[in-house]
């Protein structure tokens, strides 16, 4: 546990002290929001990113010693742990390496190998790699022995060539040397299946029909992109280890000649010689190269679905994170054509005060009708926000609420266009079911889409993250890796935020730290038993939350209007002491000091440290009771998307347009700007300066103007971009696919393999 520890804290560039401390409190049922927020002290004040990376890693090294328990057991049980053996697996930090040496131990299947071993022939196998003067063929016979199943000189050597081609694929430090100069020179390569370009959806793969890219900078998309077309059967991909122009023996040689280097077997033309590098050859070709192959693909696509992965994390969090209208009555408004629109309009509170289906699109061409019903509605309930879905017909749904707005002047109204994505899944959810019983099905999501204009976050948790579709790939990555990243985005976004006890739903309630789902709904049942919570000691009250739960959950739960102001607060239960100490020493009531900022600057956090609660917590306190409940989330604001642009058809290069960040990739942004289609900003269109990370310039639902380069009605397709002067982005890395420039290569003849592995094979 202490290598895990100092190894975790030089990886994460902290004290591992810190880590120390942090692994007893996670391993003691601690959360990450609670000790990112409430254990500052005990951090060292690690931020929730930084503990996150802390908490995976601490799993994957923990899975990392669980295996190498296991293996030094199985070398052990076999007889054949050395020393030696035990310090090289006992050194070993990485899984991959650590299979490496293993590989020779592992039981498998019989194999010719194996067979050669009954059969006697592991001596003269030996003999031929130590003495290349000695004659394959006369050293065999010696071997002969028919009731082994060796029938003659022939077979003898086939046998020792067997042993010793395993011998070499097997080789911990050679695999991993040869494995490292792979990742450093080979190249990926996609081909067209024979005859498949006719197939329906080959287009889409067009760009892969003949590519080539080093294996060590494909990024995650293109990847991705590679490896589902080889899934449907489109594409074929194989390994390059060639050099520019050099042919595919020559390649082989290369590697072939690193292999006999390694075993010290040389070409002097002595008897043996060319036998044993045919050995080598054959070693490397058939065995070590499958190997390795496999191993890369495998590390490429684990390597594409993590970042994948981050990327999804990464909009789902902005997303979340989006700032939300407020407690506003609002109309939500889901278009359609035929089915119709559904208007459904909430309170403040998100409680649904009327439903209706209205009819202005063809085939019925009920506008008129339907105009007259959104104005009774927005007038009934004096609503202040209409959102509206952005998915068929919303633009030809916005006219509408448009024309409800020239028509009706002393309707103060603001209309909003809002993404559906998940909507239609929250309304045929059993969660839906039991919020809104008695609605029918098609309605829900027009409360849905009302609600999530008035708090994206509280709306949002009730949707599988998977279905709001701000990833990319997201259903060829591994969905048990991508669950727990989404998971605990979702977990730190409500936590950063905090959540009102008396009105969060189940769903928001169960991604408060330590609480479960069946806590959750015990809140809710209290709740209504009860009238609602006046102070945060009554949580304990409930059924099934005891001293632990209450300890990881009461300072994120907030009590409005509450007996105690310091319950609507993030300040925690246990802390309450420090603020009283505040309150004594300053002669003042606590109403006095909240949101008394001229005041509380006067303080020096120092003066109120002591051995129970350090600087760090002090320092929180005095700015939370600065701005009490305040709520991390930026300021509310919309899109307008332009009157008269309705359709890819009425875009035209040049147009200078407001949209919203629907998704964030690793080549680019798309945005919404209102025509049923998403344009893409690629990472070049971002930014006049250089951009490494399309996330340091734009992020998911945030509010951008863009201009028009190209729209293609035919293709569905639309190029933005954000530069709005025409200025030249300043070169970068290189970003795109290809063969980078190779440097040339002088090989010592005399020394090659020296020379090769201080080159990594170049």
């Amino acid at each position: 546990m202490l290598k895990i520890i100092e190894k975790i804290a030089q990886e994460l560039s902290v004290e591992p002290k810190q880590v120390y401390a942090t692994v007893q409190l996670l391993d003691g049922g601690a959360t990450v929001p609670f000790v990112a927020r409430y254990r500052k002290e005990a951090t060292g004040g690690l931020s929730d990113t930084q503990l996150r990376l802390l908490n995976d890693r601490l799993s994957y090294l923990r899975e990392l010693d669980e295996r190498r328990t296991t293996i030094l057991e199985s070398i052990e049980s076999q007889g054949k742990l050395t020393p030696e053996i035990k310090e090289k697996i006992l050194a070993e930090d990485s899984k991959t390496k650590l299979e490496d040496i293993y590989l020779p131990f592992k039981p498998k299947r019989r194999t010719r190998a194996q067979i050669a071993r009954e059969a006697g022939l592991e001596p003269l196998a030996d003999m031929l790699l130590a003495d290349s003067s000695l004659v394959p063929l006369e050293c065999g016979a010696k071997f002969i022995d028919e009731e082994k199943g060796v029938k003659s000189a022939e077979d003898a050597v086939q046998g020792a060539r067997d042993i010793l081609t395993e011998k070499f694929s097997e080789d911990a430090e050679l695999v991993s040397f040869l494995r490292e100069n792979l990742q450093t020179s080979a190249s990926i390569v996609s081909t067209l299946v024979k005859d498949k370009e006719k197939e329906e959806g080959a287009v889409k793969f067009e760009t892969y029909f003949n590519y080539r890219e080093l294996w060590k900078v494909i990024p995650s998309h293109r990847a991705l992109a590679m490896f589902r077309g080889r899934n449907e059967g489109v594409l074929r991909l194989a390994l390059d280890y060639a050099k520019p122009g050099e042919e595919p023996a020559s390649a082989s040689g290369r590697f072939t000649f690193s292999v006999a280097s390694h075993f010290k077997i040389e070409n002097k033309r002595r008897a043996a010689d060319a036998w044993l590098l045919e050995t080598a050859r054959q070693a490397w070709e058939h065995k070590i190269l499958m190997h390795i192959e496999t191993q890369l693909f495998v590390d490429l696509r684990e390597k594409a679905e993590e970042e994948a992965i981050r990327v999804f994390a990464t909009n789902l969090k902005n997303l979340l994170l989006a700032s939300p209208a407020g407690p506003r009555t609002t109309l939500g408004v889901d278009p359609g054509f035929r089915s119709g629109v559904k208007l459904a309009v909430v309170d403040k509170s998100g409680k649904v005060l009327q439903t209706v289906a209205i009819y202005p699109h063809p085939p019925q061409n009920r506008f008129e009708e339907a105009a007259e019903a959104v104005a009774a509605m927005i007038k009934k309930y004096n609503v202040d926000l209409v959102s509206i879905g952005n998915g068929t017909a919303s633009r030809e749904t916005e006219r509408l609420i448009s024309h409800v707005q020239k028509e009706c002047p002393e309707l103060k109204f603001q209309k909003i266009v809002v993404s559906e994505a998940g909507a239609s899944v929250y309304s045929a959810s059993e969660l839906a079911s039991k919020e809104l019983p008695e609605m029918d099905v098609s309605m829900r999501g027009a409360v849905s889409i009302a609600r999530r204009l008035q708090d994206p976050l509280a709306e949002l948790v009730k949707i599988d993250p998977k279905a709001i579709g701000v990833g990319q790939y997201q259903h060829d990555v591994n969905q048990t890796r991508l669950g727990q990243m989404l998971q605990a985005v979702v977990e730190d976004c409500v936590n950063a935020v905090g959540v009102d006890i008396n009105t969060a739903s189940p769903s928001l309630l169960s991604y408060i730290s330590g609480l479960t789902t069946r806590m959750a709904q015990s809140i809710i049942e209290y709740r209504a038993a009860k009238g609602g919570f006046r102070t945060r000691s009554e949580i304990k009250e409930v059924p099934g939350i005891g001293p632990k739960a209450f300890e990881q959950a009461a300072g994120f739960l907030r009590i409005m209007n509450g007996d105690n102001p310091l319950d609507s607060s993030s300040v925690h239960p246990e802390s309450y002491a420090l603020v009283e100490a505040i309150l004594e020493k300053s002669r003042k009531a606590l109403k006095e000091i909240i949101g008394n900022r001229e005041f509380l600057g006067k303080l020096s956090p120092k003066d109120f440290a002591n051995e129970k609660f350090g600087l760090p917590t002090v320092q929180d306190i005095l700015v939370e009771l600065e701005k009490p409940g305040r709520d991390p989330r930026p300021e509310f604001k919309s899109a307008s998307f332009k009157e008269g642009v309705e359709s890819i058809a009425d875009l035209k290069p040049g147009m200078i347009l407001e949209g919203v960040v629907t998704n964030v990739t690793n080549f680019g942004a798309f945005v919404d700007i209102g025509v049923h289609r998403d344009g893409l900003v690629h990472i070049s269109a971002l930014s006049n300066s250089y951009v490494k990370n399309p996330n340091d310039v734009v992020k998911t639902g945030q509010v951008v103007k863009v201009k028009v380069v190209e729209a293609d009605p035919q293709k569905g397709r639309i190029n933005l971009t954000m530069k709005m002067e025409d200025k030249p982005a300043p070169k970068g890395p290189r970003t795109g696919g290809g063969k980078p420039r190779e440097k040339a290569v002088v090989v010592d003849v005399n020394n090659p393999f020296a020379v090769l592995k201080k080159l990594k094979l170049r």
